[in-house]
């Protein structure tokens, strides 16, 4: 079981990283969000968990511990494979996904591409009192607006959205955004992911 990698980060686009360890380079499915925070040429480590199937190794890779805990949460879930759980997270933090479980919300994961209203309600009842995350948003760091969409857009053409179909999808979130959402390219993304609806991206695919 590969739990972690440590190495240098060799390219980023969308959601797919590779990491160099040891002179080899692992292909590692992030979040558009934890892709953002990578930069060509620097160190990263990683949390990962090893999804092993007949014909493919797959490595998903999570910045917090949080986010691999709710990972493996959401996997245990009937018909939510790792595909899927990578797109709720995509979309809700990990605090958000524990405080729409708590709060039985299941429209927060009706926002999530592949996620249908069944799965949506299963998530609800198969995690009820399973999640140990604090269900309190966490703080998103100020930034400028410019800079944010910018980055949101980037995120979204890597992820395989047409530039255009994307840039409609962050002008309908920077209407609806609070003052908060617009200063934070964490929640900017998750909003325009959500605006894109039932649309699927390579990322997002169960």
């Amino acid at each position: 079981m590969i739990s972690s990698v440590r190495g240098t980060v060799l390219s980023v686009v969308g959601s797919h990283a590779i990491i160099e360890v040891g002179g080899v380079g692992l292909a590692i499915q992030v979040t558009p969000e934890h892709g953002l925070s990578m930069r060509a040429g620097t160190e990263a480590t990683v949390r990962t968990a090893l999804i092993v199937r007949e014909d493919e190794l797959s490595l998903y890779g999570f910045a917090e511990v949080d986010e691999l805990a709710v990972f493996d949460a959401l996997r245990s879930v009937t018909g939510v494979g790792p595909r899927s759980a990578m797109g709720v997270l995509a979309v809700l933090s990990p605090s958000e996904v524990a405080h729409a479980v708590a709060t039985e919300d299941d429209s927060a994961f009706r926002k999530v591409s592949g996620i249908g209203p069944k799965t949506a309600k299963l998530i609800i009842v198969s995690l009820a009192g399973k999640l140990a995350v604090s269900p309190t948003p966490r703080p998103v760091a100020p930034s400028t607006n410019k800079s944010v969409t910018e980055s949101v857009l980037l995120a979204l053409v890597g992820l395989g959205w047409p530039e255009k179909v994307a840039a409609q999808a962050i002008d309908e979130a920077v209407g609806t955004a609070s003052d908060s959402e617009l200063s934070a390219v964490p929640s900017l993304l998750r909003l325009a992911l959500a605006n894109l609806g039932p649309q699927q991206s390579s990322g997002a695919r169960s």
